[in-house]
This record gives C-alpha cells, structure tokens and sequence, in this order.
C-alpha cells in the first residue's frame, strides 16, 4: 500500500502534571509531525501508552487526532492484545472509516508457539474490515513472530498487507524482505535499524524518534528509498546518538523529554513508568537545542 511507504510516526499521549489527557499538546504535536514531513500517523501504539488508558481516554485520543489531522495524511489505529475475541470484537464494532489500516501486536504475555500466533492473525484477518499490518516486537510480547509465521500469513490473508518489524534483527527482517509477496510492506519498527531495512528494500519505519525529529527522519527515510545513501547516512549518525539516548530508560519518557524539550508537550508519564532522570534529561534536551 503506497500510502504506507515512508515514515510513519507512532503518537505518544501527552498527559497534564495531574496525568490527565492534554488534548491541546496532542493536537500541537499532530500539527508538528504533518507541518514537517511525516507520511502517517499511527494512533494508540506501545508509545501512546496505551496500556495505561481507560476506553473513554482512548476514544478522546482517536477523536482529538482525527480532528487534528483533517484527513491531511493517513492514519493507522492501533487494535490488538492478548485476548483474541476482545479483539475480534472491537473490529466488529469499530467505525474504521477514518483508518487506511491497524497496527495489530502479536499476542503478549500468554507465549502463544507459531501455530498459536498464526491462528491469531487469521481470525484478526477474517474480522477485520480494513487492511492488517502485523506488529512484531519480541522484546515486549516474550514471542518471536518468525518469518515463516508471516510469511504464511502474508500469502494466505490478502488484508494483511504488512509487518512493523522490530525484532531488531536485520537479516530475520532481511528474510522477510527476500520472501515476501508481491506488494507486501516490510516496515522498520526500530529506529537504530530503519535505514539498513530500507535499504535492503523495506518500505519505511513506524518510528519514536521520528516523532521529535520529523524533518530530519522523514527526509533520511525518504534519501534511502531514493538510493541516495551517502547522504542518507549522513542524516542518520546525526541522529543516532539521540536514537540510544530516547530509549535509555524506556519508551515513550525519553521521546517525551525531547517534545518538552521543543515546547510541545510535558514530560508526564504515568505508573509503572517514570521520568528519566536528571542526567538523560539534559542530555536529550541538550541534543535537541543543538541539532
């Protein structure tokens, strides 16, 4: 899908000091992702801390950005989970008319094998009014989604039209890129590796960093589908120093120093995350006066 090739960024949810929702920093920061280059918006991904967010805060989120956006880029929402028919219910219940996609997590907590996560994605799949892109993230479900998972997936369910991979394995990603079929997106869910994957013929990045430095990123993003890698390189170790840094002490507190930082939003997060400490802080602001 052409529409998902590029940089998409996965929104954080700005939260007042008291951790209530602040829907004026999210509408300032949608308005920054568009205004510098972004491609698209993924809406209550892992970043959002969607976790932490009641159902009437959800709904809040998705109605703030959609009306922030006003169709200016695509969006993609975030629906997934643990729970195989919670999900299948929310697709049978959801208006999805402001969506091109959802970003769906391979199951977490529960350690389904392969077959278990196939099984997943199909009944995903049946359900599913609106295209499916698969989320692989092995360091927070516990489960590695192998490539041979995905690719059955790719080639037997043609709504599922992608995969965020962010196993932080290159050639697991450079695997799929080889093997996949015809028009399936291989998307960077790792900011350290996003141009190496593209490169190697991914379609983009659902990026963090992407979030505090959309100019830059995009523009990278954009160098490497256009083959022109030196200077895509040259914007990428600019940048990758803040890349460690965002994730130091977790994701989304260090991306949220960095939009502090720009004057966009606070920094609050709530339990069981905290802020970074002192020392990152600066650091992180420190890098984003000086970029």
């Amino acid at each position: 899908m052409q529409l998902l090739t590029g940089t998409g960024v996965a929104l954080v949810t700005p939260f007042k000091t008291d951790f209530s929702l602040d829907t004026e920093a999210l509408t300032r920061i949608v308005n920054f992702q568009i205004e510098n280059g972004i491609d698209y918006l993924v809406i209550l991904g892992t970043t959002a801390e969607s976790a932490t967010l009641s159902q009437k805060e959800k709904e809040l989120v998705i109605s703030t950005i959609v009306a922030a956006n006003n169709k200016r880029v695509p969006l993609v929402l975030g629906v997934g989970g643990n729970n195989t028919q919670q999900v299948i219910d929310e697709l049978k219940t959801r208006d999805f008319a402001d969506f091109v996609a959802i970003l769906s997590v391979s199951p977490y907590y529960n350690k389904p094998t392969q077959e278990g996560i196939y099984q997943h994605f199909k009944a995903i799949a049946e359900a599913s009014p609106t295209p499916v892109i698969l989320y692989n993230v092995p360091g927070r479900t516990g489960s590695n989604m192998l490539p041979s998972t995905v690719l059955k997936l790719a080639k037997d369910f043609k709504n599922i039209i992608a995969i965020k991979e962010a196993a932080g394995d290159i050639v697991q990603a450079m695997k799929l890129i080889q093997q996949k079929p015809e028009g399936f997106l291989v998307i960077s869910g790792d900011d350290m590796v996003t141009l190496p994957m593209v490169l190697a013929g991914g379609s983009g990045v659902i990026s963090v960093i992407g979030q505090g430095f959309p100019r830059q990123f995009s523009d990278m993003v954009r160098l490497g589908l256009q083959r022109k890698v030196d200077e895509a390189y040259e914007i990428h170790y600019k940048l990758a120093d803040s890349i460690d840094m965002i994730f130091e002490q977790g994701n989304p507190a260090g991306i949220k120093q960095a939009l502090k930082t720009l004057g966009l939003s606070g920094n609050t997060v709530r339990l069981p995350l905290v802020n970074i400490d002192d020392d990152l802080a600066n650091r992180i602001s420190n890098f984003v006066k000086c970029l």
